[in-house]
């Protein structure tokens, strides 16, 4: 797979456009070639959608399943939906052509964070093996890394959670990671862990969200565009360990409203180091 560079959801300048049938052309004005569809708040693809990208477009795909989903939930019946949450993300994926879905951990606040790390690897098995058994073979489960504190999600348990299936893709979301660190990220510190923990072949292809974010003591506050000056991270040192690497990632930004345009900052700058 090349390298895809894909906004989250639709950018403000999507503006009135019609869903999906525009977005390929749409994606094409600032040369993107991937997608990522935000279901948030719930699986609510419509059938022409599902339609639409029954024929090869030439974009690439994936699914940021619901965010009510915690898999180091300590009650058992919310661990339970989160299982049939994923279930319905990966039938959703597979009806688009997507080969993925993002997934977030939960909360690990009420308990420590070995127990809800537990708590979080027993459910993904669950919820791999019901993904087997009903043919989503095929469709990788991506745990995120996170950018609060309280949150499940580091690096480190982001690849322990991968440990469990070669179908699991680390989704490190670099600014996540440079909230929870007060304002720091290593990058080539990040790329090293997974490379040698889970392979260079899925460091390879991992999924990366990006997006400058605004952080406090107790991690992530709010996203924001790469206009803002006063917190980071930056982009360029990210796109340079990539090429050095020769990593071919699925890269989606995450600006707050901008994320087609600053995705096309990103790819404009990866192709100016080929260059």
């Amino acid at each position: 797979m090349p390298i895809v560079f894909a906004p989250g959801g639709k950018a403000d300048s999507f503006g009135r456009r019609k869903f999906p049938i525009e977005l390929p052309a749409y994606l094409a004005e600032f040369g993107l070639n991937g997608f990522e569809f935000e279901c948030g708040r719930g699986v609510n693809i419509s059938e022409e959608a599902y339609e639409f990208f029954a024929v090869d477009r030439g974009i690439k795909l994936s699914l940021h399943a619901p965010y009510f989903i915690s898999i180091s939930s300590v009650e058992e019946a919310t661990r339970i939906k989160s299982i049939q949450y994923i279930l319905q993300s990966a039938e959703a994926a597979c009806k688009l052509g997507a080969d993925r879905i993002i997934v977030h951990s939960g909360s690990c606040a009420k308990i420590s964070r070995d127990v809800a790390l537990g708590y979080a690897l027993e459910t993904l098995k669950k919820a791999r093996q019901v993904m087997d058994e009903n043919g989503f073979y095929d469709i990788m489960i991506c745990p995120e890394t996170m950018g609060k504190i309280n949150q499940l999600g580091t690096v480190t348990e982001v690849v322990e959670l991968c440990k469990l299936d070669e179908r699991m893709l680390p989704c490190v979301d670099f600014g996540h990671v440079y909230a929870r660190n007060s304002g720091s990220v290593d990058y080539a510190g990040v790329f090293d862990e997974i490379a040698d923990k889970l392979g260079n072949e899925r460091l390879r292809k991992i999924h990366i969200h990006f997006s400058k974010i605004e952080f406090t003591t107790g991690g992530e506050k709010r996203h924001l565009t790469f206009e803002n000056r006063q917190f980071g991270p930056e982009y360029e040192p990210l796109i340079d360990e990539i090429v050095r690497r020769n990593l071919e990632p699925f890269i989606v930004c995450e600006s707050d409203g901008t994320q087609s345009e600053d995705a096309s900052q990103m790819l404009k700058y990866y192709r100016g180091i080929l260059l």
